[in-house]
């Protein structure tokens, strides 16, 4: 199976799927185009049960292998399209000629999905195009899960057997210098589009190989967007711009899949375009618009267990690099020490996210990471920097509608009795009405020496209602956000 390692890298090539099972099957109903209808799709075999479809898809894709494998020669030095142009022929050949295949069966659909499987990524194909998805979840071979707008659903069918699953993994991490085997169950990987991917296998994987993929969007959201979506309103997102205009230390914290990323993203793209920035990550995730850009990548051991290059190791040498601004992609260990100590001593306008569940909790993982570092340091002094390094906490948090919101912005104002003292300077309320909140409260490092205010002091008393989800509980795309009445208004959580 190793023959089709790179065999999906090639996303420009045409597809020649359609063209081959359009020619041998002219009597086989038409394709679907539309990736979103393709993602919906039922069993391949029309008539067929699931289990006898998938018995005939397991014949034929050993069938497929077992032919092509015997054409090693000649296959080995074909390009992506060609390959899948001769599995395709050859797969149609061997249908033509199979008598254990009922005449409902849909052929034309047979060919295209066993050989998305042979050759390419099999039933993530559609989903990967589907611009709707934005994550997918294949917890064993014949069981996988997408999400759309925030909500998990179970997609119709699956892989044709555990060894596809296990050929696809191989055919993602093989390109990329990345090996997974029992010795080493786990790994994380990319795809070409900037997709993340970690896969873990048997025996740590109880139920066969287990595949989740975080889609890189297509089209980059802005400021905008999160408008429309309702994840803040606009007097949060100026102020949050003014913060990384004004070079302040921000960090966006939240659980999985609460938006993080995104909005680190976006307010990286609110800093000027003279600054050199620098960024660091696990898996490259961040797409900035800026021309002087450097972006740095951790890298896992080899084979062999050499040559890790870890996120602490990229934060010291981007110190050398002149950085205006460093943006780490998510503070998960000990480089948290050096992401601070860069904050504190001249770096300031640093971005990052990390996993928390609030602010407090926020900075007591960051009290954590630096203690697990092996830093000898006692916890008063660890709270004194964490408090002089970082000025802003962002909380992300998923609601139970699916909707991703901005739940609590709080400034950090240094220490008092060995604690560190916060405020809230925005806050998502859930009841009697879902609504942003400004506290009324002006941030200590938007004040001049004299105590003036250096923001419109109206910029912290909005009370901006959430904007109605839909009848399907999904978010609604409204134009802007604005106060109503209590009766206009729908709870979502």
């Amino acid at each position: 199976m190793m023959l089709f390692e790179s065999a999906w890298v090639d996303e420009k090539a045409p597809d020649p799927r359609s063209d081959m099972t359009d020619a041998a099957f002219p009597t086989a109903a038409p394709r679907q185009h539309a990736a979103s209808a393709a993602t919906k799709a039922g069993d391949a075999a029309g008539g067929l049960s699931s289990q006898c479809c998938a018995a005939h898809r397991q014949r034929l894709h050993r069938a497929l292998l077992d032919a092509l494998d015997l054409r090693r020669r000649d296959v080995s030095s074909l390009t992506d399209q060609a390959l899948r142009q001769e599995a395709s022929k050859v797969l149609t050949d061997i249908i033509a000629a199979d008598h254990l295949l009922p005449p409902s069966a849909d052929r034309r659909t047979l060919v295209r999905e066993i050989v998305d499987e042979a050759v390419g990524l099999g039933p993530l194909e559609p989903l990967l195009a589907d611009p709707e998805i934005t994550e997918i979840m294949v917890n064993r071979h014949d069981e996988i899960y997408v999400e759309r707008e925030g909500r998990l659903s179970r997609q119709q069918g699956g892989f044709s057997s555990e060894e596809a699953v296990r050929a696809i993994i191989e055919r993602i991490v093989s390109p990329l210098g990345r090996r997974i085997d029992e010795s080493s169950p786990m790994v994380d990987a990319r795809l070409a589009d900037g997709s993340r991917i970690n896969a873990v296998i048997p025996p740590i994987a109880l139920r066969g190989a287990s595949l989740t993929i975080r889609k890189f969007p297509g089209i980059r959201p802005g400021m905008d967007d999160l408008l429309r979506s309702g994840t803040l309103d606009v007097n949060m997102s100026r102020f949050l711009s003014a913060c990384v205009s004004s070079r302040k230390n921000i960090i966006v914290s939240g659980g999985t899949g609460t938006g993080k990323t995104t909005l680190l993203n976006i307010l990286s793209n609110c800093i000027g375009c003279a600054e050199r920035i620098v960024t660091i990550e696990d898996a490259a995730e961040l797409r900035l618009d800026h021309q002087h850009l450097v972006a740095l990548e951790s890298r896992p051991a080899n084979t062999e267990g050499r040559g890790r290059i870890e996120i602490r190791d990229l934060v010291r040498n981007a110190l050398r690099m002149r950085p205006d601004r460093i943006i780490i992609g998510e503070c998960r260990g000990s480089e948290a020490f050096d992401m601070l100590a860069a904050m504190n001593t001249g770096h300031e306008g640093a971005l990052t996210t990390l996993h928390a569940n609030s602010p407090r909790d926020a900075l007591a993982r960051l009290e954590t990471m630096i203690l697990m570092a092996g830093m000898d340091l006692p916890l008063a002094v660890v709270r004194e920097h964490i408090a002089a390094s970082v000025d802003f906490i962002v909380q992300q948090t998923r609601l139970g509608d699916g909707r991703r919101i901005v739940s609590s912005i709080v400034e950090v104002n240094g220490m008092e009795s060995s604690r560190i003292q916060t405020q809230e300077i925005y806050r998502f309320q859930s009841r009697p009405a879902p609504a942003f909140i400004g506290c009324g409260v002006i941030p200590e490092c938007f004040l001049d020496d004299e105590g003036r205010a250096l923001l419109p002091p109206d910029l912290f008393c909005q009370h901006t209602l959430l904007p109605k989800a839909n009848q399907a509980g999904l978010p609604a795309h409204c134009s802007s956000m604005k106060t109503c009445n209590a009766d206009d208004m729908t709870d979502v959580l």
